[in-house]
């Protein structure tokens, strides 16, 4: 990287894909009624391979509290439903044969702070996780400067530029985290 604006624009670009990846972990994460991306990260043996069950059928919610995995092989019924069991969802599906259907219950007291438990985690993993691609800008422009290709001011002025755009996205984490939290406790 030659200059300031190079490391900036690498750090910005890994910090949107950081909070990306949390509110894709965010959407897993259960809330009282059915959501596709419950089961997405699920990997079903088929054929010996894992794969995502989201590759080996339709997934629809017909109705707020349903699941309804249509496969497109008939014979990988069983496996998807022992992979969901394994994924310890805290549902249980059941099958007619061709379709595979999960109820979600409602959620009790217990289950909804232990979600928020697990939410704040892959927050606070994600945040982490921001902190080492800010000292790593940060490491990339003291280089800069000590190689003599920016200057001290232009290198405190960066500093301060990564400082400035890793709060921002620290701060949207704090708001999607507020927000998940909420829609977890809501009864």
């Amino acid at each position: 990287m030659e200059n300031v604006n190079d490391v900036l624009t690498d750090a910005t670009s890994k910090l949107s894909k950081s909070f990306d990846a949390l509110k894709s972990q965010f959407s897993g994460l259960r809330t009282g009624k059915a959501s596709p991306a419950m089961v997405d990260g699920i990997k079903v043996e088929y054929y010996g391979c894992p794969t995502p069950i989201k590759n080996l059928g339709t997934i629809s919610t017909p109705e707020p509290r349903q699941i309804k995995i249509t496969p497109f092989d008939p014979t990988v019924l069983a496996e998807m439903n022992k992979a969901i069991l394994a994924a310890n969802l805290g549902v249980t599906p059941q099958t007619d044969g061709k379709v595979l259907r999960i109820t979600v219950p409602e959620l009790n007291e217990q289950r909804r702070k232990e979600i928020v438990k697990l939410a704040k985690t892959q927050a606070e993993a994600q945040k982490v996780a921001m902190r080492n691609i800010r000292r790593d800008a940060n490491d990339a422009v003291k280089k800069l400067e000590k190689d003599k290709k920016i200057s001290e001011d232009d290198m405190k002025q960066g500093l301060d530029k990564i400082q400035k755009a890793t709060d921002e996205w620290i701060a949207k984490i704090d708001s999607e985290l507020k927000s998940k939290e909420a829609e977890v406790m809501a009864v």
